[in-house]
């Protein structure tokens, strides 16, 4: 799948790392996927709410209603980080694996592949989003 035909075909996002800081990327790119319709779930274990929704620890703590609805994984982690979330990715049986700009993990993305994700590396969400949307 292309970018594109991921962002036209899934709509609801797990944002792991995301922050409550509005000058961090995680926050603006996250604000700016809600305000163009998306699902967002947010998750980072030392934030507890951000846009006024609730923010879980991990991917594999959210309730089994939620782990059923993320179809969207987007990674806004260090790349040494990323395997362990592809592994609760994979566990929630998540559809696309997102690693943000600037973040790729090729051993990861290989483990997400095989287990049948669709699998993106070093792009930003948000630009994409523009690049087909606006």
């Amino acid at each position: 799948m292309t970018t594109k035909e991921i962002l036209e075909t899934y709509k609801t996002i797990a944002v792991v790392g995301i922050s409550d800081k509005p000058e961090r990327p995680s926050n603006s790119v996250t604000k700016y996927m809600l305000d163009s319709g998306y699902i967002i779930i947010p998750v980072n274990p030392a934030v507890k709410e951000v846009f006024g929704l609730k923010c879980y620890p991990s991917l594999r703590e959210l309730p089994d209603e939620l782990k059923k609805q993320v179809e969207i994984v987007d990674i806004f982690r260090k790349p040494d980080d990323v395997p362990s979330v592809v592994d609760d990715a994979i566990a929630i049986g998540a559809k696309v694996v997102w690693m943000q700009q600037g973040i790729t993990n090729d051993d990861a993305a290989k483990k997400a592949k095989d287990a049948g994700l669709e699998v993106v590396q070093n792009r930003c969400v948000l630009v994409e989003h523009q690049r087909y949307f606006t």
